[in-house]
C-alpha cells in the first residue's frame, strides 16, 4: 500500500512539474500560432483526436464501392471545399493551412493514412476541437454518401497523378479578384476594349 502511494506521489510531483515547464515555456515564447508544437504536444494532440472518436464510429467500412466515378467526385469535392486549407495534392502547404495551428497535416502521409475509413469519415462529418478542422456534416444522407467519396479521394492522394493536380486547379473557387481578370481576358480574347490588356497568368 505504501509503494503504491509512493507511486501515486510521484507521478503527481511529475505531472507538477510539466504543468511548471509548460506554463514557462507558454510564459517565455507566447502562444504563437507560428511556432511548431512540441513533440509532446503533438502526441497528445493525436491521442486526444483518436479518442474523441467513438469506438464504434473508428470500425465503420466505407459502403461506397470506389469507382472511376466516385473517385472523380471526391476529387471535384475535395478541390472545391477542401483544397484552400490542405492543397489540392493533400500537403497543406497552403496560407491559409500554414496560419492554422496546430498545423494542417500532410494527408500523404502515415499521421492521416493509417487511420480507418470510419475515423476519416468521423473526421470529415464532426471536425476536430481546438483546430481549424471544421464539422462538415448536416445528417443528410446524401452529404454523408459525399463524405464517404472524400475518404476514398483521401486514400488516392499518395498516387495523385500531376495531370489530377492540373484538372483540380482548374475546379478551384476563384477569388473576386481572379474572376474579374478572367473576364477582362475573355473580353479582351473577344476583341472587345478594356482599360488595359489583362496580364497573362496562371492558377
Amino acid at each position: 500500500m505504501r509503494r503504491k502511494s509512493s507511486v501515486a506521489l510521484l507521478v503527481l510531483i511529475g505531472l507538477a512539474a510539466g504543468g511548471v515547464v509548460a506554463v514557462s515555456a507558454f510564459l517565455k515564447h507566447g502562444v504563437s500560432a507560428r511556432k511548431a508544437p512540441w513533440a509532446v504536444e503533438a502526441f497528445v494532440a493525436r491521442r486526444l483526436r483518436h479518442l474523441s472518436i467513438p469506438r464504434a464510429a473508428g470500425k465503420m467500412k466505407n459502403p461506397v464501392p470506389l469507382t472511376a466515378e466516385v473517385l472523380a467526385g471526391g476529387m471535384a469535392h475535395f478541390a472545391d471545399h477542401c483544397a484552400a486549407c490542405h492543397a489540392n495534392e493533400g500537403s497543406g502547404g497552403t496560407e491559409m493551412g500554414r496560419g492554422l495551428y496546430p498545423k494542417v497535416p500532410d494527408m500523404r502521409l502515415a499521421g492521416t493514412q493509417d487511420l480507418s475509413d470510419g475515423e476519416l469519415f468521423y473526421i470529415i462529418e464532426n471536425g476536430v476541437r481546438f483546430t481549424g478542422m471544421p464539422a462538415w456534416g448536416t445528417g443528410d444522407r446524401e452529404h454523408e454518401q459525399a463524405s464517404w467519396h472524400l475518404v476514398h479521394f483521401i486514400r488516392h492522394l499518395p498516387r495523385l497523378t500531376v495531370e489530377e493536380v492540373g484538372e483540380m486547379e482548374r475546379m478551384n473557387p476563384r477569388s473576386p479578384g481572379e474572376l474579374r481578370e478572367e473576364m477582362k481576358e475573355e473580353r479582351f480574347l473577344q476583341g472587345e476594349e478594356v482599360s488595359e490588356p489583362p496580364p497573362t497568368h496562371k492558377h
